[in-house]
């Protein structure tokens, strides 16, 4: 029984879980008939009006559960056809025992006319395609594509690469997904999470402590992660021992996005929140802040001193800041206390990212929150590596810069220097709006400021970002989301 669903595996990880068990005595035909089966049972359930299944089988074994799948759709009186790339192929193996165990005939691909009532299973290649689908099955794709029949995949959308989440010349739009034991990366890094539709993990018997040593450091962003860490306000609390947040303020015209961050973070609970403010901006702030302090700094050597003399706990800069040498002295006077960095924070860094990695390089107390732009610009080259998943280029990132890179977008992913990795799923399209990123800074940066570590302060500030969306609903705007705020389980 799968008991933990923040699990993810690789497809490599995913092949030696298999092969762990077959080692350990497990029947691995026993597990492809549970996965053919499996299969078979949700299209019955979520297509019961169909009038011909269409299953289309590989070569390996993603084939064998589609011939698994055929014969159970069979059996429970369904119509059904199999499609095949190569009637003369041989499968070996498991996939070839489950050919000759199916009765039903394997017909040429180039014989498949689609048919409306038809539903399409999807057992061509399964997540550990590494190559680009051939150009008969893209046509495939296309006409499937276009016909909008359902799809039911088998593990991955047939053509999307595993690890990646992208597409190998084409890939299948599924309806549904039937993976096993546990989700690839595919599954949730774009473009590929809007290509398999509805996720079903299915436990096909194998062991959890297997797939449990299988699995690397890579997770999906869930509470399980950082629960456990996270401030739990109780009657001996008061608001200097749950920590005291400074967010840097811009000039005049450029303060609301700071605010945005100030008021996040005293929601998000931070004890105390000031917006430290240039002297022009400080009378715009005044007349827009209450339970947030303010106070005027107007160069680095004013921060050291305040560091001398306060308790402060952590700082966000970046948002609305400006780019320059501003922005750089100003994170180089903070020597090494906990910070988010963001926005213009990150892009003042471009040409010199080495200066802001040495001043963070022992205890990771620095948090950056780029998006894809920001991103390129502090790590061209691992941006444009292209053999890389989105989670290998945050992962690379922070251990280059030995901090937390939280690589936004509709995948965000977590990752920190010592390997972990978390892809977040609970985020809506919604939140792609003005000034979210600078709410997502300042509930990291109150988390930070009562103590919680880096990666978790990251990861459960980006996991609480996407449920406050939910909450506030689609077309919120950035205030809204702010008054969306709730700890976790509030609801």
């Amino acid at each position: 029984m799968i008991t933990d669903l923040a699990t993810l595996l690789t497809p490599k990880e995913m092949a030696d879980a298999d092969a762990a068990a077959a080692a350990s005595g497990i029947d691995s035909y026993g597990l492809m008939e549970q996965a053919g089966r499996a299969v078979a049972a949700a299209a019955l359930r979520l297509y019961p009006q169909t009038c011909r299944f269409v299953v289309l089988c590989g070569p390996g074994n993603n084939g064998g559960d589609g011939y698994v799948a055929a014969r159970a759709l069979a059996e429970g009186g369904a119509r059904v056809q199999i499609f095949v790339l190569d009637v003369a192929f041989e499968p070996a193996g498991d996939a070839g025992i489950a050919r000759r165990a199916c009765p039903l005939p394997a017909l040429p691909l180039s014989d498949l006319s689609l048919q409306a009532g038809d539903t399409i299973i999807d057992a061509v290649f399964g997540a550990g395609l590494a190559r680009d689908v051939p150009t008969d099955l893209r046509e495939v794709i296309a006409a499937v594509e276009a016909s909008g029949l359902p799809v039911i995949a088998v593990d991955l959308p047939s053509g999307l690469c595993g690890r990646r989440g992208i597409p190998l010349g084409g890939a299948f739009p599924a309806s549904h997904t039937v993976t096993f034991m546990a989700r690839k990366p595919g599954h949730l890094l774009m473009p590929g999470r809007s290509l398999c539709g509805d996720v079903e993990v299915v436990d096909i018997g194998i062991p959890w402590r297997i797939v449990r040593n299988a699995g690397g450091a890579l997770r999906v962003n869930q509470p399980s992660l950082w629960r456990h860490l996270l401030p739990k306000p109780d009657s001996g609390s008061h608001k200097y021992r749950r920590g005291h947040l400074i967010v840097f303020s811009g000039g005049a015209s450029h303060t609301g996005a700071a605010r945005l961050s100030a008021e996040a973070g005293l929601a998000s609970g931070a004890g105390l929140v000031t917006v430290a403010s240039p002297p022009d901006a400080m009378g715009t702030n005044a007349g827009h802040l209450t339970a947030v302090m303010l106070r005027e700094v107007k160069n680095p050597d004013e921060i050291g001193e305040w560091l001398a003399s306060g308790k402060l706990s952590a700082f966000v800069l970046g948002p609305g800041f400006g780019v320059g040498a501003k922005a750089r002295d100003f994170v180089l006077a903070l020597d090494g206390h906990p910070l988010v960095l963001d926005a213009d924070g990150i892009t003042s860094f471009r040409d010199c990212p080495d200066l802001l990695f040495d001043a963070y390089r022992g205890e990771t107390r620095l948090v950056l929150t780029p998006h894809e732009g920001e991103f390129a610009r502090l790590f061209p080259d691992i941006g444009d590596a292209f053999e890389l998943s989105k989670v290998e280029k945050a992962v690379a990132a922070a251990q280059r810069s030995n901090a937390v890179v939280v690589y936004k977008g509709a995948d965000t992913v977590i990752a920190a220097p010592d390997g972990r990795a978390a892809v977040n799923e609970n985020a809506p399209p919604w939140l792609a709006t003005a000034g979210s990123g600078d709410v997502l800074a300042g509930m990291i940066g109150a988390l930070l400021a009562n103590g919680m570590p880096a990666f978790e302060a990251a990861a459960a500030g980006v996991y609480l970002h996407g449920e406050a969306a939910l909450r506030a609903g689609e077309g919120m705007t950035a205030e809204a989301l702010v008054h969306a705020i709730r700890p976790l389980d509030a609801d």
